[in-house]
């Protein structure tokens, strides 16, 4: 109840009337029930959230793992063979489609 009260920014006297409403609505023998079934749904709740973090460190983790450097998908040119490459020095032809842009 303190969670309830420092929520809704609740003093003393206050959460006594609720207190004491809530006892006239339900009665003294449905209360220790009604507490109950707070209690275990904030059980529940915790444990559901647990549960969540949990899963999310060993996604993580798991994750952190595998990882791998990426590698580049351009093939090598070894430095004794000769490729196809244009000279860089040479003039483009007019005709060429390197100069149409």
């Amino acid at each position: 109840m303190s969670l309830l009260a420092s929520f809704m920014n609740l003093a003393g006297p206050d959460l006594i009337v609720i207190l004491l409403i809530i006892l006239v609505l339900f009665g003294a023998k449905k209360l220790p029930e009604l507490a109950r079934g707070m209690g275990q749904a904030v059980r529940e709740f915790q444990k559901a959230k647990d549960e969540f973090s949990d899963e999310l460190n060993k996604a993580g983790k798991t994750e952190e793992k595998t990882v791998r450097p990426a590698q580049a998908n351009v093939p090598r040119i070894e430095s004794g063979t000769t490729g196809t490459q244009p000279d860089p020095n040479q003039a483009v032809a007019p005709g060429n489609r390197a100069d149409q842009i």
